[in-house]
C-alpha cells in the first residue's frame, strides 16, 4: 500500500464520508486500510452534523469513523471545530432570533469545543481548530465568528481546544 511505501517518512491520509465508513461503498474500507494510516472525517465532525441544535449532539457517525481508525491503527485528525460554513444559524442567534453577544458566542464556542474534544480526548490525536479563517485575498475572513467576537475568536478557539485536550496537536 501507499502508506507502506512512505513508512517512517510521513503519514498518508484521507478524508472519509458516511458511505465509505458505513459500508455502502463496498470497496472503500479495504482500499482505505491498504493505503492510508491517517484519517479525518469529511463532514461528520462539523458543527451542523455533530451539534445540529442547541441541546443535541449526535456523535454516531463520527464515533464510527474514530472506531474504524483506531481498529486499523490510524492517526486521527478531527475536522473541524470552528468554521464559517456548515455552522447552524442558531449558533449565532438567541431564542428570539436576534444576534447574540460576544460573551454568549464565546460561551457557546467553548461549550461546543469542550464537549466535542472532550468526547474524543485520548482518541483523536489532532484537531483542525479553525478552518479557512483567511479569505482568498489574504485577509481575515469576515465571518459571523469575526463579526460577533472579533479577530481574537481564532485565539479563543485554540485556547479552548488546548484546555479541552492539552495532549492533542492543534
Amino acid at each position: 500500500g501507499l502508506k507502506d511505501a512512505f513508512a517512517g517518512d510521513f503519514l498518508i491520509g484521507t478524508a472519509v464520508n458516511a458511505p465509505q465508513i458505513l459500508g455502502i461503498d463496498k470497496q472503500a474500507k479495504p482500499f482505505i486500510i491498504k493505503h492510508f494510516n491517517a484519517i479525518t472525517a469529511e463532514d461528520a465532525m462539523k458543527w451542523e452534523r455533530i451539534h445540529p441544535s442547541p441541546d443535541k449532539y449526535d456523535f454516531t457517525l463520527a464515533d464510527s469513523i474514530v472506531s474504524f481508525a483506531l481498529a486499523n491503527g490510524m492517526f486521527i485528525t478531527g475536522h473541524t471545530l470552528v468554521w464559517h460554513s456548515q455552522t447552524p444559524n442558531w449558533v449565532f442567534r438567541d431564542s428570539l432570533g436576534n444576534p447574540i453577544t460576544r460573551d454568549a458566542l464565546l460561551e457557546r464556542m467553548k461549550d461546543h469545543i469542550f464537549t466535542v474534544v472532550g468526547h474524543y480526548k485520548g482518541r483523536v490525536q489532532s484537531w483542525d481548530v479553525v478552518n479557512e479563517a483567511m479569505d482568498d485575498n489574504g485577509q481575515i475572513r469576515r465571518s459571523k465568528w469575526y463579526e460577533i467576537i472579533g479577530e481574537d475568536y481564532i485565539e479563543k478557539a485554540f485556547e479552548y481546544a488546548h484546555e479541552a485536550d492539552p495532549d492533542a496537536e492543534l
